[in-house]
């Protein structure tokens, strides 16, 4: 079986062993990979708080919480963001907006065999911090409206394949209503560092009104 990574170009054959995480203190019997509940709760209540009074102090227009699989080349691990957006500025006399877009974020490792002896391995678990834009285009009544492109300079905590250097460029794609959003992002330094795998992500968020 094989499935294309959402906005990348490799295929992921299951069938090939050497493609998966394959560390055994991470899956489940049926080879599944997990997150304990304690881990991942514990990610999310620290970029909650870390997040949180910075969105206050700035008067961020809405505040989400973003969770959904990450993947490096056919791998996945858990993600999760909180993402702040501020109030909506006009460019010229277009009908682009541009909005202060800043999140915290939190990618779990995971163990993938054949790069467990690199310099660079998989099973660091990394925070980051990103800041930039966020673009709409069209006006409140458009049905297109909801549609988003995002760009943010990031800098992070590890050093992994997917993402091996202090700075890091987050490009989304997204579609934001009242209350929920979704979106597919993509982490990576534009090759200008190698490795450069990136993490390729698909999150599901809530979003709240501040």
């Amino acid at each position: 079986m094989k499935f294309m990574i959402p906005g990348g170009k490799k295929t992921c054959r299951f069938s090939d062993s050497a493609t998966q995480a394959t560390a055994s203190h991470r899956t489940g019997g049926n080879g599944a990979r997990y997150v304990s509940g304690k881990s991942f709760g514990l990610a999310l209540a620290l970029a909650f708080g870390l997040a949180l009074p910075s969105f206050r102090a700035s008067a961020a227009r809405q505040l989400s919480i973003e969770v959904g699989p990450s993947y490096m080349d056919c791998a996945s691990a858990s993600a999760v963001f909180i993402e702040g957006v501020f109030d909506e500025r006009r460019i010229g006399t277009s009908r682009l907006t541009w909005s202060p877009d800043v999140s915290v974020g939190w990618i779990d490792g995971r163990d993938v065999e054949r790069y467990r002896y690199r310099r660079y391995q998989t099973t660091d678990s990394v925070w980051l911090i990103a800041g930039g834009a966020r673009i709409h285009y069209g006006d409140d009544t458009s049905w297109y409206r909801p549609l988003f492109f995002s760009f943010q300079p990031a800098m992070h905590s590890g050093r992994t394949q997917a993402l091996s250097s202090a700075y890091e460029f987050v490009s989304t794609l997204g579609w934001q209503g009242r209350h929920v959003n979704f979106q597919i992002r993509h982490i990576s330094n534009g090759s200008l560092h190698e490795p450069n795998r990136g993490e390729t992500m698909v999150l599901i968020g809530a979003a709240f009104d501040l």
